[in-house]
């Protein structure tokens, strides 16, 4: 595939956010609307196309902890406070050349993980789990051996200690585990069809009511 390739020939370990939300979507698994500008031109096109509340991000896979370095903007609601937020995000950055990431803003209570991560035994494994900024250390994960059956990513679903958290709770809708499923299948499919790919982290998916959204992912070479 042309992203993997490219990235292959530049000698690189990963790829960008925006790159590995390509290859997600090329797999059918949903993702956030985006854009990348990088200059006020392009942002302004990005606005236009996507609206508003947005978030900006840094976009670079040579930048990590975009967080903690201030290169994470969320819940932007107009065209003077995404400017501002653009010019202080580029300031930031010492590369000129690192384009922002115009997102748009998905709202939900509810995060999941997804990812592959080739095994040297078994190859290409798939997980899921809860997401968010606890994933780590919750640890509430199953996994399976691509390829996956839709029976094997159902299961996978049941067997998290939060499962609970899919179903119709606190007012919420029930999380569309069909779509959710797909995904799964999807991210075995990656695994198997690319061998260049080491690792993919899916983290948060986000639950918008019943569609989950990929907000975040990085693909590992």
């Amino acid at each position: 595939m042309e992203i993997i390739d490219q990235a292959v020939r530049e000698g690189r370990k990963t790829l960008s956010e925006y790159e590995s939300k390509q290859l997600l979507a090329r797999y059918g698994i949903p993702v956030t609307r985006e854009r990348l500008g990088v200059n006020e031109e392009e942002l302004q096109e990005a606005l236009e196309e996507i609206g508003f509340p947005l978030v900006l991000k840094a976009c670079s896979p040579e930048i990590s902890h975009k967080t903690e370095k201030g290169l994470v903007q969320i819940d932007i609601r107009n065209k003077t406070e995404a400017l501002e937020t653009f010019d202080r995000i580029r300031s930031a950055v010492e590369d000129t050349e690192v384009p922002v990431l115009v997102q748009e803003m998905i709202r939900g209570e509810r995060e999941l993980a997804m990812g592959m991560t080739r095994d040297p035994q078994f190859g290409p494994c798939v997980m899921f789990g809860l997401g968010g900024i606890f994933t780590e250390i919750l640890k509430d994960t199953s996994f399976r051996v691509a390829p996956l059956e839709r029976r094997d990513a159902m299961e996978m679903m049941e067997e998290i200690r939060a499962h609970r958290i899919l179903g119709a709770v606190r007012g919420m809708e029930a999380a569309d585990r069909e779509v959710l499923a797909d995904a799964l299948i999807a991210l075995g499919k990656i695994g198997l069809e690319n061998d260049e790919v080491k690792e993919i982290d899916v983290n948060p998916i986000i639950l918008a009511g019943r569609q989950p959204v990929a907000v975040d992912a990085l693909v590992v070479l």
